[in-house]
């Protein structure tokens, strides 16, 4: 069962009104983890970069040795079409994924071809603007390419940022400040990170550790597009013990505001108020 109400799935060519079980035992997805999703939200009639979106499941699949099967443009128009079956005013979580249905050599690489695709979509509202979130430390860190698929939005890599998330919760807080095997911050548990200093904006570069993901890099021209300096840097937990303000992205909930970071406590900033309301401003712009 998914987090969100109101289920519906796309299989085998056509919508349903269920929450459809699409996977057999003999999968490979379901038994050698193959599976690879992405995620896009519905609000206010539109859907923020929905064809990136598409798009990046298809790389994924790529990277996971997958065969994508449905192009972006095409996966765009199933999900419009099935947007109709939830009322206008719904705040829909819009979910594309594959999964590889057979095994080649020794049944360990997917087999080229031989590929499963579903769309999920379930309401599940979007986040109250005066919500925020409270971040620690986590003793388990982001991996690398060398030795898990971090190029790709994969099923597999979520045990990890689970254990993450459960061991800063254990702790007392929301969310875990997740760093990369050198040390250096990375993400959190469930999102790309944010600072602001004096005016300036930081995030972490990327380095191939981490998604820097669609809303981040969305939130980064606008705030550019905006006169803001943004800085993609080498961050430390210490450099968010002194940050005037924090805050996550995601595409689930867009920007979340963080309101501390072990016993460092930050306000709701106005460059993070600015950030929530450019966003909403850009998306609303893209309105049919």
């Amino acid at each position: 069962m998914a987090t969100g109400n109101n289920i519906r799935t796309y299989y085998n060519g056509q919508w349903s009104d269920e929450d459809v079980a699409i996977m057999r035992a003999g999968d490979h997805g379901s038994w050698l983890g193959s599976t690879v999703f992405d995620g896009a939200r519905y609000f206010d009639g539109v859907i923020p970069d929905l064809w990136s979106h598409c798009d990046r499941v298809n790389q994924s699949a790529n990277a996971m040795m997958i065969t994508p099967t449905v192009p972006a443009d095409e996966m765009v128009a199933i999900v419009w079409e099935g947007l109709k079956l939830f009322p206008s005013n719904s705040a829909v979580y819009i979910r594309p994924m594959y999964w590889a249905l057979d095994g080649g050599d020794l049944a360990i690489i997917p087999k080229e071809n031989s590929t499963g695709f579903a769309i999920c979509m379930e309401d599940i509202p979007m986040a109250d603007q005066a919500s925020s979130a409270t971040l620690t430390t986590t003793s388990f860190r982001r991996p690398v390419l060398e030795d898990n698929v971090v190029n790709a939005k994969a099923g597999c890599l979520y045990p990890n940022n689970a254990r993450m998330l459960a061991e800063a919760r254990k702790k007392g807080f929301s969310n875990a400040l997740v760093c990369d095997v050198m040390g250096n911050v990375a993400e959190t548990a469930t999102a790309n990170i944010f600072l602001v200093k004096d005016g300036e904006v930081f995030t972490p570069i990327p380095n191939g550790t981490f998604l820097a993901g669609i809303t981040r890099d969305r939130h980064i021209l606008n705030l550019q597009n905006n006169g803001f300096n943004v800085i993609e840097s080498v961050l430390s937990l210490s450099d968010f013990l002194v940050a005037d303000e924090v805050f996550m992205s995601g595409n689930m909930m867009k920007v979340t505001a963080v309101s501390a970071f072990q016993d460092t406590c930050y306000q709701l900033g106005p460059i993070t108020r600015q950030v929530r309301e450019m966003y909403w401003e850009w998306a609303l712009s893209e309105k049919k």
